[in-house]
C-alpha cells in the first residue's frame, strides 16, 4: 500500500482517503491483497474476495495491485537495506531479513541501531515494523507479532520471550495452523508443553518447513540451520569523463560521446554483456544535469552504434556555460557472447541489420512506435495476440488449428450491425453495416466460441461466427452474439468484425 501510494502521488490522496484496497483478478473473482487504514477499519482483510468485503463496506474503493512492481520494489529496498548489516534476504511479499552480526555496536548498540531503520523507513515514508533476533524465524515472529521494537539478545532467551505469541508465528502453512487451533495449541508456549512426541507423531510424514511445526520451531530457536538466498546487487557498467575544461560545442561533445562508447564497450566486453539500456548524463557548470536515455531492441556493445543513436538525442542539448563531466551507464545489461564481428559489421553496413534498424526507428518514432504481434492464448479473436517490443522472444502458446480461417484484416473493434434473418437462430439474409444495405449471396458457419469463463463475468454470451459474402462479392466476418433463450439478456447483437479476401 505504501509503494502504491508513492507511485499515484498527489493523485492518490483522495482515493486514499476513504476505504481502499488493492486487488488481483482471481478465476473465482476480485481478492484483496492489501488494505489501507480506513478500509481495515471498515473490516476489509488481506485474502478476502472484494464481493465479501462490499458486503461489509459498499463504498470501498479499488484499485489494482501489481505484484511483479511490488517484488522489483523489494529487492531495491533490500539493496538499501544493507546499509545495517553485509548482507540481506528477500521475505515476500512485503519482508526483509538483514544479518547484522557484529554490526549494531557501530550505531551506538541494538537500540539506536533500530532507532535508525525506523527513521530511515520514515524519510521514505514507507511503514515498517522491526525486531532483532539471533535467528530469522525468531525476528520475523517478533516483527509481526511482538512488541514493536523488540530485541532478544541470546540464543537461550529466545524460547522465552516467544513462549507468548501466537502459533502463527512459525510460518506454517494455514491447514497446520488449523490443525494446531484443533489440537488446542495457540502459543508457542504450549507446543512445549504438550511434548515433541505428540506433535512429532501427528506431523511425520510432513518434510517441508512450512508444513512441519517442529522444524520451524527448531529453526527459530537456533537447533537447525535455515538456509537463505542473500540478495546480491549487480554493478552496472559505467563509465564517465571530467573534462579539464568545459566544453560548449556540439563537435567536442560528440568526440567526448564517441570515447565514452568506445569506453563502455571495453567495460561491457570484460564482463560479457550487451547494453540494453544506456543513460547518459551531462553535468553542467551551474549544476543541472541533463540525462538522455536509449533502449535497443538487443543487447549490444557496439560503440559506432551506440554513438549513432546518441546522436538523435543530442541536438536539444543546451550547454549553458559549459558541460564539465559526463557519464555513461548501462542500467539494463544483458549476458551477450562473442560474435563474428565481421559478418555483423558487413550486415549492418547494407542495412540488413534488424536490431540496428529498429533502434534507429525506436530512436527517431519514439519507444513505443515499434512493436509486433504476438499470439496470446485465447480463442477469443480480438484477444488472440498481443503488442511486444520487436525483438523479445515471443511467449510460447499453442498452435493455431488448422479449420480455424481466420479474415485478412480484423477491425480494431466489433462493429455493431442490423441484420435481416428468416429465424433468429438462422443464416442472415441482409445487414446494414456503416450505412450501406449488403444482400447475402453466400453463409458459410456457424463457428461457434464460447466465452473465456475464467476471465469474465458468467453472464458472457457464446459468440457464432459466419464468413458471408454480400452480392458483389466482398466478403465479412460477421458474428451473432447470444442465442434466444440463453438467458443472458434480450435477442442476440450482431456484430462485423473482420474483412476476408
Amino acid at each position: 500500500m505504501d509503494r502504491w501510494r508513492l507511485a499515484m502521488g498527489e493523485g492518490g490522496t483522495a482515493l486514499d482517503a476513504g476505504p481502499l484496497v488493492l486487488i488481483a483478478d482471481t478465476a473465482h473473482g476480485p481478492r484483496i491483497e492489501a488494505v489501507n487504514r480506513a478500509g481495515s477499519a471498515a473490516g476489509a482483510r488481506k485474502g478476502m474476495m472484494l464481493a465479501d468485503a462490499r458486503t461489509l463496506c459498499p463504498e470501498i474503493a479499488t484499485a489494482p495491485s501489481d505484484p511483479a512492481g511490488d517484488l522489483a520494489f523489494l529487492e531495491h529496498l533490500a539493496v538499501w537495506a544493507q546499509r545495517w548489516g553485509p548482507w540481506s534476504a528477500l521475505d515476500a511479499p512485503d519482508g526483509l531479513l538483514v544479518d547484522v552480526t557484529a554490526v549494531p555496536h557501530l550505531f551506538g548498540g541494538e537500540e539506536r541501531l533500530l532507532a535508525d531503520v525506523y527513521e530511515a523507513f520514515a524519510r521514505r515514508k514507507l511503514a515498517v515494523r522491526a525486531a532483532l533476533a539471533p535467528t530469522a524465524g525468531a525476528a520475523w515472529a517478533l516483527a509481526h507479532y511482538g512488541p514493536a521494537g523488540a530485541i532478544v539478545e541470546g540464543e537461550t532467551a529466545i524460547e522465552r520471550a516467544l513462549s507468548d505469541l501466537p502459533v502463527a508465528a512459525l510460518r506454517l502453512d494455514q491447514d497446520v495452523l488449523t490443525v494446531l487451533r484443533r489440537l488446542g495449541l495457540k502459543r508457542l508456549g504450549e507446543i512445549s508443553v504438550i511434548g515433541r512426541d505428540a506433535i512429532q507423531r501427528r506431523f511425520r510424514n510432513r518434510k517441508s518447513p512450512a508444513a512441519n511445526p517442529l522444524i520451524r520451531l527448531d529453526q527459530l530457536l537456533g537447533r537447525v540451520p535455515e538456509p537463505l538466498l542473500p540478495v546480491v546487487p549487480q554493478q552496472m557498467p559505467l563509465v564517465q569523463r571530467r573534462l579539464l575544461e568545459p566544453i560548449r560545442h556540439r563537435q567536442l561533445l560528440d568526440q567526448v560521446v564517441a570515447d565514452l562508447a568506445e569506453d563502455m564497450a571495453r567495460e561491457l566486453e570484460g564482463q560479457g554483456k550487451g547494453a540494453r539500456r544506456l543513460e547518459l548524463g551531462l553535468w553542467r557548470v551551474d549544476g543541472e544535469v541533463v540525462v538522455r536515455r536509449l533502449e535497443m531492441a538487443a543487447a549490444t556493445r557496439d560503440p559506432a552504434h551506440m554513438l549513432r543513436l546518441f546522436a538523435a538525442r543530442l541536438d536539444d542539448i543546451d550547454a549553458g556555460f559549459g558541460i564539465e563531466m559526463l557519464r555513461l551507464r548501462a542500467s539494463w545489461a544483458e549476458p551477450l557472447a562473442l560474435a563474428q564481428g565481421d559478418i555483423e559489421a558487413a550486415a549492418e553496413s547494407h542495412g540488413t541489420s534488424l536490431a540496428a534498424c529498429v533502434d534507429r526507428l525506436t530512436v527517431r518514432l519514439g519507444p513505443r512506435a515499434v512493436s509486433r504481434p504476438v499470439p496470446f492464448a485465447s480463442h477469443i479473436p480480438e484477444r488472440a495476440q498481443r503488442w511486444q517490443p520487436p525483438l523479445e522472444p515471443e511467449p510460447a502458446s499453442q498452435g493455431q488449428l488448422a479449420f480455424h480461417a481466420r479474415p485478412l484484416k480484423l477491425l480494431d473493434s466489433p462493429e455493431r450491425i442490423a441484420v435481416l434473418y428468416a429465424t433468429p437462430d438462422g443464416y442472415p439474409q441482409r445487414f446494414r453495416w456503416r450505412g450501406e444495405v449488403h444482400e447475402v449471396a453466400r453463409v458459410e458457419g456457424p463457428e461457434r466460441i464460447a466465452p473465456e469463463w475464467w476471465r469474465e463475468r458468467g453472464g458472457a454470451r457464446l459468440r457464432d461466427y459466419y464468413r458471408i459474402e454480400d452480392g458483389e462479392g466482398r466478403r465479412y466476418w460477421i458474428y451473432r452474439l447470444g442465442i434466444i433463450g440463453d438467458g443472458r439478456g434480450g435477442a442476440p447483437d450482431w456484430y462485423l468484425q473482420g474483412l476476408c479476401a
